[in-house]
């Protein structure tokens, strides 16, 4: 699925009843099946423009399309996936992935179960499917979220500072297996980070976010090879860069 967002401006009224500016003259197409990262130091609107296009908040002006409608509102087609996991502790691994599915496909259980065990059987989950939340690590949970929202069939996921949380090698383990989920099932991604490695790592696309107000800096387009390496020549050019284009004062 294909999101455009188009001139959008979003402003919050704050305690004194002033306007307070997020986001301004926002311009951005993301293609079908492209991963892109919004990149920017915090207060740069990020995570508003995510809520935007997830439908969970309005725009002051401007628009944004999804696969050809007006996003007013959230959708099954567009999942978001927040930091925190926000699975349900009392299901195992498998009640909690099938939870959506037996709500919007009753009298299809079995059916259920076997594409859950499928998606989780491509993550390497498939032994923990009778574990309980509170029995994994924080990059398990996370590939649970992901393959919760895979299994709803969204075909756009919406992922905000997702991996921020972990230590370097969780985290470096989640961005390969993300990378491997979206080369498998060829999802539309829209990933917020702070981080310049990881959006180097992860994306199609990088947009990098200025703040006060919140505006489009710069698109760069990541032309490196799969799998990167962290420590090439190019990698490490193309992290000088952008880290040289970012205001990072907070």
């Amino acid at each position: 699925m294909s999101i455009e967002v188009k001139d959008i401006y979003k402003k919050f009224e704050t305690k004194k009843s002033e306007n307070l500016s997020v986001l301004e003259n926002i311009n951005l197409t993301i293609d079908d099946g492209e991963l892109v990262c919004l990149l920017g130091p915090s207060g740069c609107g990020k995570t508003t423009l995510l809520r935007l296009i997830a439908g969970l908040d309005t725009p002051t002006s401007g628009e944004i399309v999804a696969n050809g409608e007006v996003v007013k509102k959230p959708s099954g087609d567009r999942a978001v996936i927040f930091q925190q996991y926000s699975l349900f502790p009392w299901l195992t691994v498998l009640q909690n992935v099938t939870f959506g599915l037996e709500m919007t496909k009753p009298g299809s259980k079995e059916e259920n179960i076997a594409a859950a065990e499928r998606y989780l059987t491509s993550v390497g989950l498939i032994d923990f499917k009778d574990s309980y939340p509170h029995e994994l690590s924080g990059g398990m949970k996370q590939r649970v979220a992901i393959i919760r929202s895979l299994l709803n069939h969204s075909p756009i996921l919406l992922m905000d500072e997702p991996f921020s949380a972990l230590d370097m090698q969780n985290r470096h383990s989640l961005q390969e297996q993300l990378i491997g989920v979206w080369k498998r099932f060829e999802n539309t991604i829209v990933f917020v980070t702070h981080d310049v490695d990881e959006a180097i790592y992860l994306a199609d696309k990088i947009v990098i976010l200025d703040k006060n107000p919140g505006r489009i800096a710069n698109i760069v387009e990541v032309d490196l090879e799969r799998p990167r390496k962290r420590e090439s020549q190019e990698f490490l050019a193309l992290q000088e860069s952008i880290v040289s284009q970012l205001n990072m004062d907070e």
